[in-house]
């Protein structure tokens, strides 16, 4: 698409394509933009990858007196606010700036009904479970130091939860991902509180991370990131947390996280399966088809590139860092760039094409994970460079120098004339 559009805009001409079904010239006209710059991005399932910055507007200084204004009279004409704020400038840059601020203050909340359509919501949350979940190397969690469940409840038919490693915006997509493969579908809007790792609110234009951007687009749909201190928006999986601690929780023992989720799978899989008032007499699963074939599809999306990435020069002790641990590298790849790779269960470090390290990712915080072999080869270099010679070839040899010993003689005046007498 060659920088010629934003991420956002990317990412609202794919939900218009996919899940609104408009074609790509309605798209075009819609949006201001060329039909092949709307066909371009609707064939890309990445992107863009560079985006120009923006150079800044005269009226950047005044945002926050006119967001100021606009919060507490949300209709107040730009020609007002212009008065109000002694603006001396354009008039027309900041009618446009006033144009794109007051949705956020005037806006209706999309998400507060009480009744859905197939397809249309699914609600997300993260419960940390008040229960014993060890971690390994001697860590356990529970409650907030318990890694998030994250929760995806479907207006219309309820639905599935995993647990992650942590809350951080890469995990969290991650997690999405999983959820969204378990229901097998995505929902035309998906609703989360003002999760760090997600995004902030912002009426119907959320303040999504770089992460949950890139997938808004590559779903096809749209996000709302609910207002601080508002449960009511997603009343409905905050009700499945709490059913989750009273229905799943008592009497079980968990050996790590992967015991977790299997056993909160099985535990849907029948939970699922039961009839329902709420439901109008009928299971999930019984309702689940109707969702499915409401909702967009799943896109072809490899995990590798939403998860952790990161690429780095190795450093002399062969290890990289992701979230709080660190794991080992082949030391060959000692002083070249490397580049790290991580999902919910694997970590996996590549030299190019060729993998230099792959370790289970670890759940518990601050540990050092080595593979036996990377620290053979280790040994093995570092012994070779010890035996070393200066020219490089073969081991170092020491050469002593020889001094004559008459030059101790003389030194302490003990040197004698020709018949041995001492002078």
């Amino acid at each position: 698409m060659g920088g010629v559009i934003t991420v956002e805009n990317w990412a609202e001409i794919r939900r218009l394509y996919l899940a609104e079904r408009l074609p790509i010239k309605a798209i075009a006209k819609r949006l201001g933009l060329a039909r092949n710059t709307v066909r371009n991005a609707v064939r890309s399932v990445q992107p863009p990858r560079y985006v120009r910055a923006g150079l800044g507007s005269i009226v950047d200084e005044a945002v926050p007196r006119i967001r100021d204004l606009l919060k507490e009279f949300p209709q107040m004409p730009a020609t007002v606010i212009a008065e109000r704020i002694g603006w001396d400038r354009s008039l027309t840059v900041l009618k446009e700036r006033v144009r794109l601020l007051r949705p956020v203050y005037a806006s209706q909340d999309p998400a507060s009904r009480t009744t859905y359509d197939p397809g249309e919501v699914g609600q997300c949350d993260l419960w940390f479970p008040p229960a014993q979940i060890p971690l390994g190397y001697g860590q356990v969690g529970s409650g907030k130091t318990a890694p998030p469940v994250l929760v995806l409840t479907v207006g219309y038919s309820r639905f599935p939860a995993t647990m992650i490693p942590t809350r951080n915006a890469e995990d969290l997509v991650l997690g999405q991902w999983a959820v969204l493969g378990q229901l097998g579908g995505v929902p035309r809007l998906l609703v989360w509180d003002g999760e760090g790792g997600v995004g902030r609110y912002g009426g119907p234009n959320p303040r999504l991370t770089p992460q949950f951007t890139a997938l808004r687009g590559m779903l096809g749909t749209r996000f709302y990131v609910c207002k601080p201190n508002d449960p009511e928006t997603k009343g409905l999986t905050e009700r499945n947390n709490g059913f989750f601690e009273t229905s799943f929780l008592p009497g079980r023992r968990f050996t790590d996280p992967a015991d977790f989720n299997a056993q909160l799978a099985g535990f849907l899989d029948r939970a699922n399966a039961r009839k329902r008032r709420q439901l109008q007499g009928a299971s999930a699963n019984e309702r689940v088809g109707a969702d499915r074939a409401a909702m967009g599809p799943l896109p072809p999306i490899d995990t590798a590139t939403i998860g952790w990435r990161n690429s780095l020069v190795l450093p002399r002790d062969y290890y990289v860092r992701l979230d709080t641990c660190d794991y080992s590298v082949n030391p060959s790849a000692i002083g070249q760039r490397v580049e790290v790779i991580a999902g919910l269960d694997t970590v996996r470090i590549r030299r190019g094409t060729a993998v230099v390290g792959e370790h289970a990712r670890c759940w518990a915080r601050q540990q050092t994970i080595t593979d036996p072999e990377h620290r053979k080869s280790a040994d093995v270099m570092r012994q070779a460079f010890q035996n070393r010679s200066p020219s490089g070839r073969g081991p170092a040899v020491t050469e002593v120098a020889e001094r004559d010993l008459s030059t101790y003689d003389r030194a302490f005046g003990l040197a004698g004339d020709d018949d041995g007498q001492a002078a």
